[in-house]
């Protein structure tokens, strides 16, 4: 299902978005074309368990293991999110083998965006 092309990727980029439900793990080439991906759902788990560590460390091996057949050597990581995933996929990105050239946060943060909610009288 993932990755059908052989065509050989010597760098390319590993996206992590970790939300408190989910983790999905997305590895492209320098251009921004994907080449893999895996979440913790597409990894066999169901309800609360995907948001768990263990759910997002073994997406990320699912999405890596196919791009490392290929022959990716080094790898840049952008993290997005708040979520539980980003430390453990860190880490099992770590454990893969691949050569990571930098980490790179890249969580949205407001400058002050919307305005909030009128508050709450009971």
């Amino acid at each position: 299902m993932l990755g059908r092309l052989t065509c050989r990727i010597p760098k390319g980029v590993i996206h992590v978005q970790a939300t408190f439900n989910n983790t999905i793990v997305t590895v492209t080439d320098i251009r921004g074309r994907v080449v893999s991906w895996a979440s913790a759902g597409t990894s066999g788990f169901k309800g609360t368990r995907r948001g768990t560590p263990f759910a997002a460390q073994t997406a990320a091996g699912n999405a890596i293991r196919t791009v490392v057949d290929q022959g990716m050597q080094r790898a840049e990581v952008m993290i997005k999110g708040p979520g539980l995933g980003r430390d453990a996929a860190l880490r099992a990105i770590r454990r893969s083998g691949i050569l990571l050239t930098f980490v790179r946060d890249v969580t949205p943060m407001p400058h002050n965006g919307c305005r909030p909610p009128k508050k709450r009288r009971v």
